[in-house]
């Protein structure tokens, strides 16, 4: 039986291309492909794939939300997290969703298919240097405070924030002390920026 995988990529050329490159592979069949994680999600239901390989960054859904989601509902399909992201923060956080491969996609590209067999197998595939890194400097912020800068890194105001999270804005006010306080900064923009580089938003 050929291994079954979903693609979820928001550049339509990088999707086009990842797949051309899965199906390749005589034992790896691509039964779907999506443009954000909502859509990978939802077609994850209908094509019960054993791999899904996506993308971080997408609109409607991230590919660490996709992941968690994934795990939780479908524990039997594995998740490759391929990005342009070379980030201890980001692999942490991909590890907490639920992959079990992260890959960068200036990768050689005979690595994909390798690394699809590998973690429906039960492995873990990942670039060992940014394993080692990403245990030595732990992620500070709770999902809330993540939320909330991520929030501000957008350029909306305390109430715009409140508003769309359903929060008071006093509430949002604490969220972002907490989040300036821990990252050791000034301001929310230089939170979010650092955050950001950290690979923790």
């Amino acid at each position: 039986m050929p291994i079954r995988v979903v693609v979820v990529e928001d550049q339509t050329m990088v999707l086009g291309a990842l797949v051309a490159l899965l199906e390749i592979e005589k034992d790896i069949v691509v039964v779907g492909r999506a443009k954000n994680g909502r859509e990978g999600l939802d077609l994850c239901f209908k094509a019960m794939p054993d791999v899904v390989v996506t993308d971080i960054e997408m609109p409607e859904m991230t590919g660490l939300e996709l992941a968690a989601a994934v795990k939780k509902t479908l524990p039997k399909t594995h998740i490759i997290i391929l990005t342009t992201f070379a980030r201890a923060g980001y692999l942490r956080r991909a590890l907490d969703a639920g992959a079990s491969g992260y890959l960068l996609k200036d990768s050689p590209s005979e690595k994909l298919g390798d690394a699809v067999r590998r973690v429906h197998s039960g492995l873990r595939v990942i670039d060992p240097e940014l394993a080692q890194e990403a245990w030595g400097d732990p992620d500070p912020l709770s999902d809330r405070e993540r939320q909330v800068l991520r929030s501000a890194e957008e350029g909306q105001t305390s109430a715009d924030i409140a508003a769309s999270l359903g929060l008071s804005e006093g509430t949002v006010r604490n969220y972002l002390s907490e989040a300036i306080s821990k990252l050791g900064v000034t301001n929310r923009i230089e939170a979010a920026r650092l955050a950001r580089q950290k690979g923790w938003l």
